[in-house]
């Protein structure tokens, strides 16, 4: 019988390159994934890897075997899950990822319910951007995240996830409480081109790039003053006049900061997508649907609600 964790880390070995970048993403050093590729040719009695150049490649046997590997998971995911349902209880752990807006809108408060519903149910949070979250569920670390579609992430149709919609939210413009933009029911994008902005670093967070893109659609180029990546050091520029920035409804900064929050209303503006993203077969365990129903009953709380005021 073929070990699963094995054929596991022959296809991250794909998806990572190297097989010193998978050993990287599976926390292992490079020695114990080659052993166990190894094993896994010698199991199957056919190569699965060959040099090129200082490194390795697959070949074509192993690139046939990965063809069949996400079939191969799924199911063993749904077996996992057949399984968990018949064990007494649940204690858990239900190990959820998320990038920051996710966490303090959406999973802490999924995360509170269960806490009160299921108080013996374990639940672990780690904050991670979108990519490094599914490599944690890849890896099998998390068991749900909530992820947004972004460029360079997984396609809807990636054999590996199952991704449902859970949240679309607007897109607001963050100004000085003094700024005339303030005073405004709701602005373009291209309203706010002449400004200076304040955007993390690009690479450093999933919004650094969204904000870049969707000053691009609108006409421009943001014109980068400031780098800030933690939601309340943006609040406290922008509250103290430094520049302007774009928010997603969740994000939240310090009660009483001098800024204004101001509807985007620009014709190709888009909302934000939030996505629940599990490992593929792994949606039938019951822990994981338990958590799935606390996101989506804490995403209902966000579509109720009123909008929130324009100043804060």
């Amino acid at each position: 019988m073929i070990d699963l964790r094995r054929l596991h880390m022959l296809r991250m070995v794909h998806q990572q390159g190297t097989v010193t970048a998978a050993a990287e993403a599976l926390h292992l050093t490079p020695s114990a994934v080659s052993h166990h590729v190894r094993e896994l040719a010698r199991e199957l009695r056919v190569p699965l890897l060959e040099p090129q150049g200082r490194g390795v490649r697959l070949t074509p046997a192993a690139l046939l075997l990965i063809d069949h590997a996400d079939a191969l998971l799924a199911r063993w995911e749904e077996a996992q899950a057949e399984l968990e349902s018949y064990r007494a209880g649940m204690t858990g752990p239900l190990r959820i990822a998320g990038f920051t807006t996710a966490i303090s809108g959406l999973i802490a408060p999924a995360a509170g319910r269960l806490r009160h519903s299921h108080p013996d149910l374990l639940v672990q949070v780690r904050e991670r951007d979108t990519v490094e979250s599914m490599d944690l569920l890849v890896a099998g670390e998390v068991d749900l995240a909530v992820v947004e579609p972004i460029e360079g992430g997984p396609q809807p149709d990636d054999a590996r996830f199952e991704q449902s919609p859970l949240l679309e939210e607007p897109y607001f413009l963050l100004v000085p409480a003094d700024h005339p933009l303030a005073r405004a029911g709701s602005v373009r994008l291209e309203d706010a081109a002449g400004e200076d902005w304040i955007v993390a670093d690009p690479g450093t967070c999933d919004h650094a790039q969204r904000v870049r893109v969707l000053c691009a659609s609108a006409g421009f180029s943001p014109r980068i003053v400031h780098a800030a990546t933690q939601w309340p050091a943006v609040w406290s520029l922008v509250g103290n006049g430094l520049g302007v920035s774009l928010i997603p409804r969740l994000a939240e900064g310090p009660a009483g900061g001098a800024v204004a929050r101001i509807p985007v209303s620009s014709g190709n503006m888009p909302t934000r997508r939030l996505l629940t993203c599990v490992r593929r077969g792994s949606r039938q365990n019951p822990l994981v649907d338990l958590g799935i129903r606390a996101l989506e009953d804490a995403a209902r709380d966000h579509r109720t609600m009123d909008d929130w005021p324009r100043s804060a």
